[in-house]
């Protein structure tokens, strides 16, 4: 594989700091970072670009558009990854848009449709390419029939999206339907696929700590998996690179890597309907959806408590 400038947008997660030493010892360059301080306090993206030896801190997106191959965008704030992404694809610079890809209909529309133009543009959440997922996935296309449930902790969206993502990529696209069957402790979402075959999701906050999980239900065989985090960012990494790079076809095209972002969407309307089922295909285009710069806020006060106190 080709070595790629890379380029990392808005540093507000651990994501990006996670990233540079995986992407290096891939054999790419990390050559440029912005943050446009929606979280950070000014002066954070030299700093960061110091300690990481990153030779540019960009004032511009246009301007790391210019000295980058393919571009990393982590704004907490999924609200904005549309216009993020948005020089780049003009540009013809390859995106990754990490998780979640969108809060609302209209701004994965927006990502489908870039897509089809012919713009090299992938993202989501890493869960995807665990080898645990990758190996039960293996085994789900053998079967005629499969049950799955997947769940994490932390919240419905920005965390749960993990969830969905997994039980995506062990029954593969076409989710047709979403039902909020009830809540105890953790929401229980049941998502049905076209085919007929279902599968059932926790997802919001906990106690403590979960971690990603899942059980499986195939004609043979009952399985049960924790993920390793340990090579979480890695696995993701390894696969979507060559296609940032050309020498490869997505890992998903973005119509069907979607289908989580509006599972969790869909998700969301029928908590607030009492549990009636919700067709991805009549999501609202004007639906608000999950609100990112809230979240935004709500992030910047975790990573930065002293803030929220001098308030």
């Amino acid at each position: 594989m080709k070595s790629l400038a890379i380029g990392l947008v808005d540093l507000d997660t651990s994501h990006p700091g996670s990233f540079v030493p995986i992407l290096r010892d891939m054999g790419h360059r990390v050559a440029a970072v912005y943050d446009t301080g929606e979280v950070n306090p000014p002066g954070y993206a030299a700093q960061f670009a110091q300690e990481h030896g990153i030779d540019t801190a960009c004032e511009s997106l246009e301007q790391m558009a210019e000295q980058v191959d393919a571009v990393f965008i982590s704004s907490c704030n999924w609200d904005v990854h549309v216009d993020r992404a948005r020089p780049f694809i003009e540009a013809g610079v390859a995106v990754f848009i990490d998780k979640p890809m969108a809060g609302n209909r209209k701004d994965i529309m927006q990502l489908i449709e870039w897509e089809k133009q012919g713009a090299t543009i992938t993202g989501g959440s890493s869960l995807r390419y665990v080898p645990e997922v990758r190996e039960w996935a293996g085994k789900i296309a053998a079967e005629d029939w499969v049950y799955a449930m997947a769940g994490c902790a932390v919240d419905e969206f920005n965390y749960g999206i993990h969830a969905y993502t997994m039980l995506h990529g062990l029954l593969g696209a076409g989710i047709q339907q979403v039902r909020h069957i009830g809540t105890t402790g953790q929401h229980q979402i049941e998502l049905t696929w076209r085919d007929g075959r279902r599968g059932l999701l926790n997802v919001g906050k906990t106690k403590g700590y979960l971690p990603f999980y899942a059980n499986i239900v195939a004609q043979q065989e009952v399985g049960f998996f924790q993920v390793d985090s340990s090579r979480i960012y890695s696995s993701m990494l390894e696969a979507v690179c060559p296609y940032l790079a050309g020498e490869a076809p997505a890992p998903l095209a973005m119509e069907k890597l979607a289908e989580v972002e509006l599972a969790a969407i869909a998700a969301k309307i029928s908590i607030e309907k009492e549990g009636k089922p919700i067709r991805l295909d009549e999501i609202p285009i004007e639906y608000a959806g999950f609100d990112g710069k809230s979240f935004a806020s709500y992030y910047k006060e975790l990573k930065y408590p002293s803030l929220k106190a001098g308030r």
